[in-house]
């Protein structure tokens, strides 16, 4: 087998994850009611989801795949007793177990090993293989690769109680379903679908120098965006749409839309 139990992150910290087994009958009824994907269909298709608040804010993004009587959950350690908290929190009276797993995450590019389930975020972010023994392989850039396709890491672009998840890009990586139905935060995350045009949002940008992840982006002496993971001299930035530029600038750096 080859693959990956951990990646660097753009700040520096181990982007380790924690799987969670789901059980009891109420399990796909559950976690369909409350997340913002599909996850009515068939057993072993690896699917991003996000758990939003009633305010339709991001809080915890994860991916989720059936297999026999289970749902397993795969999340970054950090976040994983949070979520458990949380998701405990709406169980009320519904047949579901929470708990922990022993299925390490692996992650690679190239040939994947048997059983292995393809990212849906992007293809240039290769596969995921589920398995209690750890596997090994040569060490990836995830993040050049992660700011090269704009995708959002938990944590970094993707902040609890703030980010909103089209602003971050998620109809994109396949991470909300709107056909579905209702789920916690689904009304807010309606209505910004059906605006004309999103103001700000997640996009790359190409540097004229080095700046630091966390740098407001200027533009005519006004504060527009921050930037957030960096590789090399392309970043993904929050920004302000309507208020870009030509004379746009971080940490005294020249940037422009990629």
């Amino acid at each position: 087998m080859h693959g990956e139990q951990t990646g660097e992150r753009t700040d520096g910290q181990t982007d380790e994850r924690t799987v969670l087994k789901i059980t009891g009958t109420d399990r796909v009824k559950f976690l369909q009611d409350l997340v913002t994907n599909d996850i009515t269909g068939p057993d072993n298709a690896l699917i991003y989801a996000a758990l939003l608040s009633p305010q339709g804010k991001y809080l915890f993004d994860f991916f989720l795949f059936k297999q026999g009587d289970a749902v397993f959950l795969d999340a970054e350690s950090d976040i994983a007793a949070p979520l458990a908290q949380r998701l405990n929190l709406y169980k009320l009276r519904a047949d579901v177990v929470i708990e922990a797993s022993d299925l390490l995450v692996s992650r690679g590019l190239g040939t994947p090993p048997d059983g292995a389930l393809p990212d849906p975020r992007h293809p240039a972010l290769g596969w995921r293989f589920y398995d209690p023994q750890p596997g090994s392989e040569p060490i990836i850039d995830w993040a050049e690769i992660r700011v090269a396709h704009v995708i959002p890491q938990t944590g970094v672009e993707l902040i609890a109680n703030e980010t909103y998840i089209l602003e971050a890009g998620f109809e994109r990586l396949n991470g909300v379903d709107f056909r579905k139905g209702c789920y916690v935060g689904q009304e807010v995350t309606a209505r910004m679908k059906h605006k004309t045009e999103l103001r700000k949002g997640l996009t790359q940008v190409v540097l004229d120098g080095s700046a630091p992840a966390g740098a407001a982006i200027m533009c005519d002496g006004k504060a527009i965006g921050q930037l957030h993971s960096v590789a090399g001299n392309h970043a993904i930035a929050y920004v302000r749409f309507d208020r870009t530029g030509a004379d746009m600038t971080a940490d005294g750096i020249k940037l422009r839309l990629a």
